[in-house]
């Protein structure tokens, strides 16, 4: 469903097809409604696609507010940005973050446009619509968006992505940690790790939130095989799967991860340092 100026996604990781330049996209130039986290990886994604500002999800906020923290690189981008609280609508839903979403926080950009806390997102996305900012260009990616790393004497490899959209198919049977939130995006199983046979996946909680959103990925997981757990928003900083794995403690898990020794208040990196057979062991190779 799209209104004129107004694009709404269920995540910003499909706003540009790959091999299109931004100019050529579909949102240059538009504002955009998506039900992602404000993370930097998340704003950073809508920068790059050229919008003319955006509203996500709050995630909970969450671990050094990582939640919001994609308001200020739309900032350094001249890019309107808002959250909406995670309470009130579903993370991974696009559609429901329009008509439900409540806005949390704005930065500057929005805040000139007149959007304010307590506004509803179709309300927000109008008024950035009237507004005069011109976008720059996105800053660089940052290079540890993915990571692939071996411990010695590991069972299986460990893959670090900060969003699930990177995952590809050489992880198979691999453990893949993500920075992404453990939504279901538009209720679409196969978006839970991309349709990937992985051998476990890790999410941010996003806060829970609405309907309890932030851990559908889990029963989807289940279904295809795949150990899933949940690491709480609070925990760790959603957007960057270094913090999921060092920082996380685990606080939803799907029967198969419970098999496999996950318990809720458990660190993630516990969890996983026994299924690669290395418990109490750091050491890189």
């Amino acid at each position: 469903m799209n209104i004129p100026g107004i694009h709404i996604y269920d995540s910003v990781t499909t706003l540009l097809p790959k091999g299109v330049h931004p100019s050529r996209g579909p949102v240059w130039g538009a504002v955009v409604i998506a039900a992602s986290h404000g993370g930097r990886y998340a704003a950073y994604l809508a920068a790059l696609a050229g919008v003319k500002g955006v509203v996500l999800n709050d995630a909970g906020i969450g671990r050094d507010q990582a939640g919001i923290s994609g308001l200020a690189l739309l900032d350094d981008c001249h890019i309107a940005g808002a959250v909406i609280s995670h309470l009130s609508a579903r993370i991974g839903d696009g559609k429901d973050t329009a008509w439900r979403g409540r806005v949390t926080a704005v930065n500057r950009g929005a805040h000139e446009a007149g959007v304010r806390p307590g506004m509803g997102a179709m309300d927000a996305a109008r008024l950035m619509v009237a507004g005069a900012n011109t976008p720059a260009a996105p800053p660089a990616l940052p290079a540890e968006a993915r990571t692939v790393h071996d411990f010695e004497g590991a069972l299986r490899k460990l893959v670090l992505i900060d969003s699930v959209s990177l995952v590809e198919a050489q992880d198979a049977g691999a453990i893949v940690i993500t920075g992404s939130h453990g939504g279901l995006q538009g209720d679409d199983p196969v978006t839970a790790i991309g349709g990937h046979a992985v051998f476990a996946a890790a999410y941010n909680d996003a806060g829970i939130g609405a309907d309890g959103a932030g851990t559908t990925r889990l029963p989807a997981l289940e279904q295809q095989g795949v150990a899933g757990v949940t690491v709480s928003a609070e925990s760790a900083r959603i957007g960057d799967a270094s913090s999921t794995y060092e920082d996380g403690i685990i606080s939803c898990a799907n029967p198969l991860a419970l098999s496999g020794g996950a318990r809720v208040g458990m660190p993630l990196k516990e969890f996983v340092d026994g299924l690669m057979g290395l418990r109490g062991q750091t050491q890189w190779v």
